[in-house]
């Protein structure tokens, strides 16, 4: 008992074993990930491992390191290959050579189940590390699950079955993952909002702004679904102004020049950094997703963090953390009522929590600091099992 007392009381060694984070194949994959990593490291230790392959590697592997504070990010850059034995081979062989540069593990914290978790299988049955997850993808839902293959569902539910806790980042997502036979101890954890960079701007903006910022998937995002409903917003002949933040967003213009879209009107803009979504989103009097399916979409939040009411589809986990007040819900692919409450957000007809009300909530629930105290508890309660 007293050497569990001790583990309770001292900083962890956590080390993060990520399926998804940004890389220089990718600067902004999995930025979520790199989040949970950032807020752990308030409290906590953190090594964070990262295997991609690269097809501009010459050698068969490439190492970067980098310490900041208490986080250390270990990446190792993969030559591409189409063999998947030997792309099998270098991951492994990737993933002990970086485990031998980390001088103490306490606890492992899985992103990702698959395939990353075999990684935590092995550090568990032959190290006697535990691990925890953390899971966020979209893919166990219908219908996307039913392309998950016979034999990554049965490692899956290995994974699992052995973890000690998994964290889906909304109850939505654990549904479809049990509904999938994946057994486990259950406890959602949130995405984390940095609340010190995403905060209000009290100013009015001369022009309505209506921004919406996603990965540019139109199957997934519904993008064109979204610009049919700008283009009935100008018959309308009201004064807004419409950005579309994303990787290559600027693929959809031709999209938008079909629809005659005013291009006064319409401000087409790639991929940025945090903190310039933050500057957008502060920026702005509505923030709009007309997504097809979702599990908690960080910008959501984040939005609400700038003070900036939402109009979203209701699908996956999203009104699990949508306060009544905090904007509006409405069935997927419905345009007109997507219009309908873009034009009561403009004509000032909805009832609107205030801005630091909306700041204060997510502070509450999804800073660095509260989503390091709820993983924190799972640590420990893991650690004196």
């Amino acid at each position: 008992m007293l050497s569990k007392i001790i583990v309770l009381k001292q900083k962890l060694s956590v080390l993060f074993i990520c399926g998804w984070y940004p890389s220089r194949i990718s600067p902004y994959n999995g930025d979520f990930v790199e989040r949970h990593a950032k807020a752990v490291a308030k409290t906590h230790f953190v090594n964070v491992i990262h295997i991609i392959s690269d097809k501009n590697l010459s050698d068969n592997i490439a190492f970067f390191t980098e310490k900041k504070d208490n986080l250390q990010t270990n990446i190792a850059y993969i030559k591409h290959s189409n063999n998947l034995f030997k792309k099998a081979f270098l991951f492994v062989k990737a993933f002990l050579i970086l485990i031998k540069k980390i001088n103490s593990i306490d606890i492992v914290h899985l992103n990702e189940i698959y395939p990353f978790g075999i990684f935590s299988l092995y550090l568990k049955w032959f190290l006697n590390k535990p691990f925890i997850v953390s899971e966020h993808w979209t893919g166990y839902h219908k219908p996307q699950s039913k392309n998950i293959s016979f034999f990554q569902k049965k490692i899956t539910k290995i994974i699992a079955k052995n973890a000690s806790y998994i964290c889906p980042v909304s109850n939505d997502l654990a549904s479809s993952m049990q509904s999938l036979g994946l057994k486990g101890n259950y406890k959602r954890v949130p995405n984390v909002v940095n609340t010190n960079l995403f905060f209000p701007d009290h100013k009015k903006n001369a022009i309505f702004t209506i921004t919406h910022v996603s990965n540019m998937n139109n199957k997934h995002k519904n993008v064109k679904g979204l610009l049919h409903v700008i283009a009935k917003l100008e018959v309308e002949n009201i004064d807004f102004k419409f950005n579309i933040i994303g990787k290559n967003s600027i693929k959809y213009l031709k999209y938008a020049n079909k629809l005659g879209l005013d291009s006064n009107k319409i401000k087409f803009m790639n991929q940025i950094p945090h903190t310039e979504i933050a500057k957008e989103l502060r920026n702005s009097n509505l923030f709009v997703l007309f997504s097809n399916y979702e599990n908690l979409p960080c910008v959501i939040l984040e939005s609400f963090s700038c003070g900036v009411p939402v109009i979203s589809t209701n699908v996956g986990g999203i009104s699990e953390y949508f306060p009544d007040n905090f904007g509006k819900l409405i069935i997927k692919n419905d345009e007109e009522k997507l219009k309908e409450e873009i034009l009561n957000f403009y004509n000032k007809k909805n009832n609107v929590a205030t801005k630091d009300e909306m700041h204060t909530y997510v502070k509450s629930l999804f800073s660095e600091q509260a989503i390091a105290n709820n993983f924190t508890n799972l640590y420990y309660k893991t650690l004196s099992i």
